[in-house]
């Protein structure tokens, strides 16, 4: 009898497994229903405001200001979680950025919940694929001899990936990562065994696998040498660019059979990490296959919108994170195209080249199916020397996984050197950092990354009065650190005549500038100094740097797209409704958009927005009241956004 019950359990167990699959659940709302809602002193608001650290707090607002908390980062409602626990449903992950959350379903679950009137769609988490180039694991046992040559540091066999893009000079100018806090997403690792990890300051570590702090459980040799190639320290064998960095790191693959990822993990990670106060986070992930039997991603999906990853690593961006993915290694393949989430706005996506800058065959090319640019930037992504998992040795990788890091690293320097920059600023200081800048394309897009000169690149920062701001600027010329003064020449709204400055700062190698103007001034300026051999010079050698008063990125004669969300109405909700109805309008903060209700006869009811919006989510409540403040009649009505650009328009049913 024992043996019988024992056998029936096990079939049970399989037939339920077989049965069941993880989903999201999407709610149509987080069940607000009064204006007070996103104010600072609303139950709503305090609980988002507890959910992340003062770090994070303090990184949000040089990118959002005071609105640092937007409608995603309100908690989720309480009771539509209660009812889908109650409907027996093992919750996975809570994700209030996705206004979701990943639960196991049986198919009678599924049938349940999807029925809920609180439920906006469930659909199937994805479990998606990244394939290494077999190719290339080929070469992993090349060696070379490397004669280091005068840098304070001993680079060993890593010199040459470092040395292309001007790493080691930026180390002898003193920028290490310090006081950066970078996450690190990724399928293991495995940092305590290996002598140029043991010492890093790791300040938290999850697996949201297995649901643990235990990171080494399986083959974390990937995360072992992603992490030793932007945070590695070992004289003589690997000096990486952020070594002085702080860490955070997931571990969020399955890496049994090929490495899979499923998206739920991914996003969780990065409500985190954001929750926890990274700058910078770097992925070295790419994916464009499913498992077998699942639906797979298409090229037109690759637009910066569709998938769960690539969203959850826009939203990071849009918190002031700076998002660094590898593009993928999919170059000779049939996709041939980057993955997700590499293809975001805003995400930076990294190719791979060799030592002599040609690109990798492997390395995945643009454009997005939206016609953007991509990749972004490209660093050493050929036999690039990591350390090896579970001992103490080293060894050679290629792939954009391993370019990846390298760039992420640079980004760190640079916020190292200038911690009041924000994201959008480091972004195009990147790219502006980079080789092929004047002439783009979408197999090295921007071009080779230089840390050097992301680290010369002047940039603004702002005192208290709005009008009234700083430049700032380092030169490192060919013989070291430049100790003679530097003058800045700048003149407003294309006036021929350029005023001199001369610097503010005593600190040695280092400039700023001190400007006040008019709202909307157009500036243009340029440098002069003598390098180290009396030789005078101007920076840039021709043309000008144009700056936009009260804009922080500064450009070279080219534009650079900054994107941030499109514009867009959502349904309101509830509908029908007889009281009061809640309607979200997203847009770039700054725009300007009227909000007005209409009749069915298109006459106007009510102005229910109008101004310009402070953050890339406005919630918007109509009464059921008109312009007299009178309650409508029951009907159809409808709700119409107006900016520059058109008008959206959503219909809305009112019942008294």
């Amino acid at each position: 009898m024992k043996k019988l019950i024992i056998a029936i359990y096990i079939l049970t167990s399989i037939s339920f497994a077989q049965s069941s699959s993880k989903y999201f659940i999407y709610f149509k709302d987080k069940g607000i229903n009064n204006s007070s809602s996103l104010q600072k002193n609303s139950f709503q608001y305090k609980q988002a405001i507890k959910s992340i650290s003062e770090r994070s707090i303090n990184r949000r607002i040089k990118t959002l200001g005071q609105d640092f908390i937007t409608f995603e980062d309100l908690p989720l409602n309480t009771n539509y979680i209660s009812k889908i626990e109650n409907s027996g449903a093992k919750i996975i992950w809570k994700l209030k950025w996705l206004n979701a959350v990943s639960a196991i379903l049986t198919n009678e679950q599924y049938q349940q919940i999807s029925k809920y009137n609180f439920i906006s769609k469930v659909e199937k988490v994805k479990k998606l694929k990244y394939k290494n180039d077999k190719s290339v694991e080929s070469q992993l046992e090349k060696t070379t001899n490397i004669v280091n040559s005068d840098y304070k540091h001993d680079y060993g066999q890593s010199l040459t990936q470092y040395e292309l893009s001007d790493i080691p000079i930026v180390h002898d100018y003193g920028f290490s990562g310090q006081g950066v806090l970078i996450g690190i997403l990724d399928a293991g690792f495995a940092w305590r065994d290996h002598p140029s990890l043991v010492n890093k300051n790791v300040i938290a570590e999850r697996d949201f696998v297995n649901g643990d702090k235990n990171l080494d459980d399986g083959d974390a040799s990937h995360g072992t040498a992603v992490f030793s190639l932007i945070g590695g320290f070992e004289e003589g064998k690997i000096v990486g660019p952020a070594f002085n960095a702080k860490y955070v790191l997931a571990k969020t693959e399955y890496i049994y059979t090929e490495t899979n990822l499923e998206e739920d993990n991914y996003a969780a990670g990065l409500e985190w990490m954001d929750s926890i106060g990274v700058d910078i986070t770097t992925t070295s992930l790419g994916y464009t296959e499913f498992d077998t039997g699942e639906k797979s991603y298409s090229y037109s999906d690759m637009d910066g919108k569709t998938t769960v990853v690539t969203k959850a690593s826009e939203l990071a961006f849009a918190r002031g994170i700076t998002t660094i993915n590898s593009a993928g290694n999919e170059g000779n393949s049939s996709w041939k195209y980057i993955s997700a989430p590499a293809d975001g706005f805003n995400t930076i996506s990294v190719g791979a080249v060799t030592s002599d800058t040609v690109l990798a065959s492997f390395s995945s090319i643009g454009p997005t199916y939206d016609g953007r640019i991509k990749p972004e930037i490209v660093a050493q992504g050929v036999a690039c020397y990591h350390a090896n998992a579970y001992s103490s040795n080293y060894g050679y990788g290629s792939g954009t996984s391993y370019s990846a890091p390298i760039a992420a690293g640079i980004a760190a320097q640079l916020l190292s050197a200038f911690p009041h920059l924000t994201n959008s600023q480091i972004r195009l200081i990147l790219i502006q950092a980079s080789n092929r800048v004047n002439n783009p394309d979408n197999q090295y897009g921007y071009g080779l990354l230089s840390a050097k000169k992301a680290i010369e690149f002047p940039n603004v920062e702002f005192t208290q009065n709005s009008n009234s701001f700083s430049i700032n600027k380092i030169v490192i010329d060919s013989s070291g650190i430049l100790d003679d003064n530097l003058e800045m020449f700048y003149s407003i709204n294309n006036g021929n005549e350029f005023s001199k400055l001369i610097s503010t700062s005593s600190e040695k190698g280092y400039f700023q500038y001190e400007i006040s103007t008019n709202p909307n001034d157009l500036i243009k300026f340029y440098f002069k100094y003598k390098d180290s051999n009396l030789v005078s010079k101007r920076i840039p050698e021709s043309a000008t740097y144009e700056l936009a008063s009260g804009n922080s990125e500064i450009t070279l004669n080219y534009k650079i797209p900054v994107y941030s969300f499109d514009i867009g109405l959502s349904q309101n909700f509830p509908n029908p409704f007889n009281s009061t109805t809640s309607i979200i309008v997203t847009a770039p903060k700054g725009t300007n958009i009227l909000v007005e209700v209409h009749n069915i006869l298109g006459q106007k009811i009510s102005t229910i927005f109008k101004g310009n919006v402070s953050q890339e989510t406005t919630l918007i409540y109509w009464n059921g009241l008109n312009s007299s403040n009178s309650r409508v009649s029951s009907g159809i009505y409808f709700c119409k956004a107006t900016t520059k650009d058109g008008i959206i328009s959503k219909k809305m049913v009112y019942v008294k």
